[in-house]
């Protein structure tokens, strides 16, 4: 049974976002997304008109503050840390902001005694930003074992086993609870948590493809004891800029070696170690440096956007699931032949993330091809992908998709 919502409760459905039109197309008039096929969802979403409001704002801080602005400009901030606490389902979790996953993930990896522990576990299906620096660091001599995400269904056990091989040398595993390529989701992170932690070996969780399209609750996931990885380019909308890293407990005696000056913010007479570099308690000790703030006014006010039209990570999940049932059923009826593209009808709709994953002969041609005729996806090496968004109504993803088959054709 349910009840008639009031005035001041938002009426998003699944329904509302199905037909003609689109319920929250109307908000996103400056990327035009009821006019074109925007099927690249799971790499930039579009933004509300409502994110430019958070671009003026920060201009008018800028211009009335001057140097004063930075008391405005780290409110935002605070801002978009509850915002990913909520998507995270930890209210007290301890946040460090960044503008790129890349830039948190040095600094974690510099907080690291990798001379006492050189060994770090991963799969060979991270994204670039683990695939390369992970490489690069081998190349200097750290010991880096990739494991391969197929199948996924073990992978999990599979990691754990590695850490059991030589816990004593393992520092940290390193895996995306939604892989890039493939949109599978990663089962049994917990059982991964578990082996981990008994080991006292770091689990650094990539969340990125998750947040917004998957409920990602830390506590219902066995991951508090984890790092967790993401950002809001994707499918929260956010824009670049908006990346963080989730600190768990036993964080707080870490001292990351490249560091900035914003990471000794409340520490300048700590007097604890004296003759030591001073950090700052919590998530600021991996702080950075002066930044661009811009990003923060924009993501703050694109999560309060979520909120009034109430965009919950249960209703983009069922969103999320339909669109991406559609694009398959929809793939099935061009009956490709297997040598120009295929998909993995073996993974039932709940095992995939925010996107549907083709295997393809010529995967960067096919996107190129479908590029010329207005449908916008993108491709990872043999895989094409289409990605839907919540702004998206079913009959343009059904032309998309009728558009792969005009091009396959030829």
């Amino acid at each position: 049974m349910t009840t008639e919502p009031t005035s001041n409760q938002p009426t998003t459905t699944l329904d509302s976002l199905r037909g003609e039109p689109n319920a929250l197309a109307a908000h996103y008039t400056r990327f035009r997304v009821a006019d074109r096929l925007l099927l690249s969802g799971h790499s930039h979403q579009a933004w509300p008109d409502v994110a430019a409001e958070g671009l003026t704002e920060a201009f008018a801080d800028a211009a009335e503050g001057v140097d004063g602005k930075w008391d405005a400009a780290f409110a935002k901030a605070d801002e978009v840390r509850a915002g990913f606490r909520e998507v995270l389902g930890d209210p007290r979790a301890q946040i460090a902001l960044g503008a790129s996953t890349h830039d948190l993930v040095v600094r974690l990896l510099s907080s690291w005694d990798l001379r006492r522990r050189p060994r770090l576990v991963t799969t060979d299906g991270e994204f670039h930003t683990l695939r390369r620096q992970l490489a690069r660091l081998a190349e200097e001599g750290v010991e880096l074992v990739r494991v391969p995400a197929a199948p996924v269904a073990t992978l999990a056990e599979r990691l754990a086993a590695e850490v059991a091989k030589d816990h004593e040398r393992t520092c940290a595993v390193l895996v995306s609870a939604v892989l890039f390529e493939t949109s599978r989701l990663v089962p049994g992170l917990s059982f991964l948590a578990e082996a981990c932690r008994n080991r006292s070996v770091e689990l650094v969780v990539d969340a990125y493809h998750a947040l917004g399209v998957v409920p990602f609750s830390l506590h219902d996931l066995g991951l508090t004891n984890a790092w967790v990885l993401g950002g809001g380019y994707k499918y929260l909308q956010l824009g670049e800029g908006n990346c963080f890293l989730r600190l768990p407990a036993h964080a707080q005696e870490l001292r990351p070696v490249v560091t900035g000056w914003y990471a000794e913010f409340g520490a300048l007479a700590d007097e604890r170690r004296p003759g030591l570099v001073a950090y700052a308690e919590g998530a600021d000790r991996f702080a950075g440096a002066t930044y661009d703030p811009t990003s923060h006014y924009r993501g703050a006010r694109v999560f309060r956007f979520f909120a009034e039209q109430g965009l919950t990570p249960e209703l983009l999940r069922e969103v999320s699931q339909h669109q991406v049932g559609l694009l398959a059923a929809a793939f099935d009826r061009l009956d490709l032949p297997e040598h120009v593209a295929t998909r993995d009808r073996d993974t039932p709709l709940g095992a995939i993330g925010g996107f549907l994953s083709l295997r393809c002969k010529d995967a960067s041609g096919l996107q190129a091809a479908l590029a010329e005729r207005g449908v916008r996806t993108d491709s990872r090496g043999e895989y094409l992908r289409f990605g839907p968004a919540p702004y998206l109504r079913d009959a343009q993803l059904e032309a998309a998709m009728a558009v792969l088959g005009e091009v396959a054709a030829r």
